[in-house]
């Protein structure tokens, strides 16, 4: 086999990039982060509605982000029910948003 000549400096930039762009880590934090505050604006009690759903935005942002980076199908099948238990979610806060409007 024929020795190649490239440059060596340029190879570990490109495999440090891309790595760098399947670590999920960030977005996993990011999730935690928003996931906790979620819970913390649910215990604040009554006419949180619109909050929230400013809140699981952001989660749903963070989700696309993780099913975008991943190579493996069983990521993106979590990616598939995290998406799924979020909607209902977003649902639930539109419900309570709703609900406060009329009373």
């Amino acid at each position: 086999m024929p020795e190649v000549d490239y440059d060596k400096n340029r190879l570990e930039q490109e495999l440090i990039y891309y790595i760098e762009k399947l670590d999920i880590n960030e977005e996993k934090q990011r999730l935690t982060n928003h996931l906790k505050y979620f819970m913390d604006t649910m215990n604040e009690g009554h006419g949180q509605g619109k909050k929230l759903g400013f809140i699981a935005q952001e989660m749903g942002r963070e989700i696309n982000t993780t099913g975008s980076k991943s190579n493996q199908a069983e990521m993106q099948n979590i990616v598939v029910r995290m998406k799924d238990e979020l909607e209902q979610i977003k649902n639930k806060c539109l419900t309570c948003y709703n609900s406060t409007l009329y009373v």
